[in-house]
């Protein structure tokens, strides 16, 4: 089966900003082209809800008009947010009509992007209560992938990755708990990067897991997702789980570890596997600065990790937010996601502090593998479906998409999904980088040399040479 299409992204950041500042575009003439495609596209799934046409070219006008606009770093540029995370005066709903509720405040994160100078354009689908990793569990517009015939987008991030792969806006905020991030990343050919958990505050996001919800971003480039990280990322005391980037790639020769082939699953999706074995053997050649070595490591204690995300109990931490609608409303939820919800019902304490001990043990052992490897290279995904077939075996197909992914932030772990062209047969490959916590920019630097997109880093600081900083307040 040859499958037709792929994403068709739009002017990066960086164009967006050049034609705002040098050439002949404006945020208001942006923010009109990016309402025009939605529309005349019509509802695909990809976004539920859009700001009025009038609200957005006010919001851009307004922009112009103000005279140190255009020294932020995000001057006039369009994005999404996932529709779990609020924006005051837009209703959020995780794709749930009942349980929907209107914020009077908006996430820190998102106040970082508007005070940046972004556009925001909309709240994007997502498998409700983001549960899921395929993008079906909606009552609203199922979507469907780019590359066509009938593909699953992927989720829970399913819109998020969508407006970016469609080209309507350069980057989207999204989250990731178990691969949410970078699974709809990996099936729609875009950059997902989870970053170390608490570099970017949740606040202002209705948890799926508390304890292991990451915000994230989509965009078509490495540079895309520097500019917008450089503003996301931030410490904010009223998140817990908050913390300080870690140190930036200091040049130094990158240790790569691969698994053993046999350790690979892909589900008996012959041409994704030998797509991704071709891909492997080119990593020697990476144009890093210091070079690559590449070493063998065994998958096992972080596929023993993953396994525990929904067969131990975290999944039991969803009902600390929905357990009371669950018990309350549970006909007006998604048929898959209340059988989730509820099978969390089953467990007790002892068996939290059961899976909290063999989880610290996995973490002792995963630590131990850092000591020689700086980044992890798999696949982000073992194979790809179809709508009817995740429809027909809703959950043995979602934990093959969450494979290579539940483990990651159950180790603490940063990871980021690069897209590798396509399979023989004109499906997505992407490959996953992993690193520990804290490893964000070693990471980074490893997908921009696989995107042969130059990138130049200060190895003090961390930070993009060219970006521009947010002005003091």
């Amino acid at each position: 089966m040859t499958l037709l299409g792929g994403p068709t992204t739009g002017p990066t950041v960086a164009e967006i900003l050049d034609s705002h500042l040098h050439g002949s575009g404006s945020p208001t003439r942006t923010a009109r082209m990016v309402l025009d495609a939605i529309e005349g596209r019509g509802d695909d799934g990809t976004w539920l809800s859009t700001v009025p046409r009038d609200e957005v070219l006010a919001a851009a006008a307004e922009l112009e008009g103000r005279p140190d606009a255009r020294d932020l770093p995000l001057y006039g540029v369009p994005f999404g947010v996932k529709d779990s995370i609020d924006v005051a005066g837009v209703p959020t709903t995780l794709s749930c009509p009942g349980y929907a509720y209107v914020p009077d405040t908006t996430a820190p994160v998102v106040q970082r992007l508007l005070d940046a100078g972004a556009l925001f354009i909309g709240k994007t689908n997502l498998d409700q209560f983001a549960t899921g990793l395929n993008g079906t569990r909606t009552p609203y517009t199922m979507p469907r992938g780019v590359y066509g015939n009938e593909m699953i987008s992927g989720g829970s991030s399913s819109g998020s990755a969508l407006a970016v792969a469609r080209g309507d806006v350069p980057f989207a905020v999204a989250t990731d708990t178990a691969g949410s991030g970078r699974v709809p990343a990996a099936l729609n050919g875009i950059i997902g990067y989870k970053p170390s958990r608490g570099l970017i505050s949740t606040v202002g996001l209705v948890p799926a897991c508390k304890s292991l919800d990451c915000i994230t971003a989509m965009t078509a480039t490495v540079d895309d997702m520097d500019r917008v990280m450089s503003v996301m990322m931030g410490r904010d005391d009223a998140d817990p789980w908050s913390r300080d980037r870690g140190p930036g790639f200091d040049g130094s020769t990158i240790t790569v570890g691969l698994p053993p082939v046999e350790e690979l699953e892909f589900f008996g999706d012959d041409a994704m596997r030998e797509a991704h074995l071709a891909f492997r053997n080119r990593l020697a050649h990476l144009a890093l600065p210091s070079g690559v070595e590449i070493v063998d490591v065994s998958l096992a204690p972080f596929l023993a990790a993953g396994e525990l995300l929904y067969s131990g109990p975290w999944v039991a931490e969803r009902l600390v937010v929905f357990g009371g609608f669950l018990a309350e409303r549970p006909d007006e939820i998604h048929p898959v996601v209340r059988d989730i919800l509820r099978s969390g019902e089953k467990y007790t304490a002892v068996d939290a502090f059961a899976a909290l001990q063999r989880l610290q043990e996995l973490r002792s052992e995963v630590g131990r593998v850092w000591e020689g490897i700086d980044v992890l290279v798999v696949p982000t995904i073992g194979r790809t479906f179809t709508v009817d077939e995740v429809l027909a075996q809703p959950i043995a197909t979602n934990t093959m998409l969450g494979h290579y992914t539940h483990f990651g932030n159950l180790l603490d772990l940063t990871g980021i999904a690069v897209p590798q062209g396509v399979t023989s047969d004109g499906r997505p490959h992407s490959a996953m980088l992993l690193g520990a916590a804290l490893t964000d920019d070693t990471v980074l630097q490893v997908a921009a040399a696989l995107l042969d997109e130059p990138r130049d880093r200060s190895s003090s600081a961390g930070e993009v040479r060219t970006s521009i900083t947010l002005p003091s307040s």
